[in-house]
């Protein structure tokens, strides 16, 4: 695949990372994440029951979030959809809560708010009228936009965070300088973030300009980490011809999920963007059809969904389980194709939590790496924010149905 790459000017000055973070080093932030994450327990049976979403949105607001981190947005957006179905404010007031409080003291912005619940908050804004939270909003955006693109697509960081892979597979030359020191980068994950707010807030604000730059940032990834299988890539890097992690399951969760949020938005007020309504459904389509063809038949996916040697992720399932619901509301997929593997999934998830409602057997953060082995082996088993959110979601799925 050819890249064309924008950079930014040789003398920029580096960003800073997050809060207090210069100088952003994967491998250190990897091992204290492993050291630090709760550890989900062992399997326990649990009734089928709003009041067991309940539960998990009462757990998942017990995590230690910071403003922002991988897995906001999908765990935000758990608890907004967790009151809007149930019927109890607690959870969207614990997100507002914290939307407001980031809100007081958002700037300056570091290269990790791109992981901020963009989408969620906006929807928080306008739900609660909150003036102070949708200017930050604004401002952020602004920030966001503002990033140097590669193939006209957003650069997470000035640094991708590629890690040794967890596999010990050993690197060859090229992946070695890699490691070293890597470019910038743009990373599957990122779908769920910046499209889905910038569509979001355009439609919470009236201004064009955020909506046009979401849904050309969703075509940009579709674009660029797309395959011909259907199934999307991790990663790609400023100049480096091929995209890398082939097959990681939750990225493909991530993709959906953002896709689809979206189309969503779009078809609510489509503003005369039929075609590109069009090439985003399409590539829902190939992707979700590739994932109903790979699922196994407990109802779960592989760690790496085309190979059956990678082991488990159950927070695959839980993604599926979203997109699926989500797909058949929209009319992306007919119920035909969907009902069937939706109720695996579901189930699997249902059967799949410990007796804290904790979803069991999910990766820590993967982080990246140039080399495929690495995706099948990182270390599972942890409470997050990508596995509860998720969870959630599935469970709100037969509410929402």
């Amino acid at each position: 695949m050819d890249l064309r790459m924008s950079a930014a000017a040789p003398d920029t000055a580096p960003e800073d990372v997050a809060w207090g973070s210069g100088r952003y080093v994967a491998a250190d932030d990897a091992a204290s994440a492993l050291a630090d994450t709760r550890r989900a327990g062992a399997p326990a049976h649990h009734i089928d029951s709003p009041a067991l979403a309940a539960e998990v949105a009462d757990r998942l607001i017990d995590l230690a979030f910071s403003t922002w981190g991988f897995g906001d947005s999908v765990a935000f957006d758990a608890l907004v959809t967790a009151s809007e179905r149930l019927g109890d404010e607690r959870w969207a007031r614990f997100a507002h809560g914290w939307g407001r409080a980031w809100a007081t003291r958002a700037q300056p912005f570091v290269r990790l708010d791109c992981t901020a619940p963009g989408r969620a908050l906006a929807h928080l804004a306008v739900r609660y009228q909150d003036a102070q939270l949708l200017a930050a909003l604004r401002q952020l955006a602004d920030y966001l936009m503002s990033r140097p693109v590669l193939n006209g697509v957003y650069e997470t960081w000035q640094s991708s965070p590629l890690l040794s892979p967890y596999s010990g597979v050993p690197l060859d030359g090229e992946q070695t300088a890699l490691l070293a020191s890597p470019p910038p980068g743009v990373f599957v994950d990122c779908l769920h973030f910046d499209p889905p707010f910038l569509v979001a807030l355009g439609l919470a604000t009236g201004e064009s300009r955020y909506t046009d730059a979401g849904i050309d940032q969703a075509l940009g990834y579709i674009a660029l980490l797309q395959t011909d299988s259907g199934l999307f890539d991790h990663f790609a890097l400023r100049g480096q011809p091929q995209t890398f992690g082939p097959g990681w399951g939750r990225g493909q969760g991530w993709a959906m999920l953002g896709m689809l949020d979206v189309l969503e938005s779009l078809r609510e007020n489509p503003a005369d963007k039929h075609a590109e309504i069009l090439a985003i459904t399409t590539s829902v389509e190939r992707l979700l059809r590739q994932m109903i063809a790979l699922q196994r038949s407990d109802g779960h996916w592989y760690a790496v969904v085309t190979d059956s040697l990678s082991g488990n992720e159950f927070s695959t399932a839980a993604f599926m389980v979203v997109a699926l619901a989500q797909a058949v509301r929209m009319g992306v997929l007919q119920d035909v194709e969907v009902i069937e593997p939706m109720q695996r999934a579901r189930k699997a998830v249902l059967a799949s939590l410990d007796a804290d409602a904790q979803l069991r057997e999910v990766s820590a953060a993967v982080y990246a790496s140039t080399e495929p082995s690495h995706y099948a082996s990182v270390p599972r088993g942890f409470v997050v924010p990508w596995g509860q959110g998720p969870a959630l979601l599935a469970l709100l799925a037969a509410v929402m149905t």
